[in-house]
């Protein structure tokens, strides 16, 4: 069989891109304490020095508290800009969705400057709080795309059959929209939870004296060798939660597209 050189091209470029994945497990459970080859003895003792660490704990939790929250906040704002965008035509509809996009063109480092500046000048310290606001942000637009092909493909005569049988605009959306929907919103969620769980930049400037996950292993951690085994075991973890949140994600993108009859234009998988 002839392989092109396309193909090998693009298994090259996909093993330089996962082959720092792959190792991030094996060194986790390797006893030593220097990252190279040959490896020693198979270990959990990296993992079980995670639930040791009380200023790591802290980091996660504030990491996970700070993910619960954009991930609801950004698909609550995500379902209004989705819902207008699919539903009315209104002057100036084009340029303020290509408004809410527009974090997806900008590189992180500009948003964080920018929203820094900001939140200083109008007296907010820095905190969860700055740090939720800038995670928001980034992962909006995430969220509105998800959303907008579940409410572009309903069916608008089934919006209108509910107001036939005595539905107000309300009910008809809790009780009729919502439930059609309900695969994009919770893939959404899933989608901005992993996103702002991982994110650093944005972190690195916001977090004051509070320091989420990845802020705490960068400053803290990895530039002591003798904490980098524990740092590859908490990336093993977020690893593990990223690709099960993300298949989760996609199951339930796909499933929200044969659900409403959207056409898809690919996905996360």
């Amino acid at each position: 069989m002839k392989i092109s050189g396309l193909k090998v091209y693009a298994a090259l470029y996909l093993l330089f891109l996962y082959a720092p994945i792959i190792l991030l497990p094996i060194f986790a459970f390797n006893s030593s304490t220097i990252i190279a080859f040959p490896l020693k003895e198979f270990t959990t003792h990296w993992f079980t020095d995670l639930f040791k660490a009380q200023e790591l704990r802290a980091a996660l939790g504030r990491s996970l508290t700070i993910g619960l929250l954009t991930a609801a906040i950004s698909t609550l704002l995500g379902i209004f800009a989705a819902r207008a965008g699919a539903k009315y035509n209104f002057w100036g509809k084009g340029p303020v969705l290509g408004l809410v996009m527009l974090p997806l063109v900008l590189p992180d480092i500009i948003v964080a400057v920018s929203l820094l500046v900001v939140l200083l000048r109008i007296g907010l310290g820095l905190g969860m709080t700055t740090v939720i606001l800038g995670h928001v942000v980034i992962c909006l637009p995430f969220a509105v795309a998800i959303l907008n092909s579940s409410f572009a493909a309903l069916d608008p005569s089934l919006e209108e059959a509910a107001y036939d049988l005595g539905e107000t605009p309300i009910s008809a959306f809790w009780r009729v929209i919502l439930p059609l929907v309900m695969p994009g919103i919770v893939s959404s969620m899933l989608i901005t939870f992993t996103i702002s769980l991982d994110e650093y930049i944005i972190a690195s400037f916001l977090s004051g004296n509070d320091p989420t996950l990845p802020v705490y292993l960068f400053s803290k951690m990895v530039r002591f060798s003798r904490d980098l085994p524990v740092v590859l075991a908490m990336g093993t973890i977020l690893v593990g939660l990223s690709v099960v949140l993300l298949t989760i994600a996609e199951y339930l993108r796909r499933r929200s597209i044969a659900k409403t009859g959207a056409k898809d234009t690919g996905g996360f998988l």
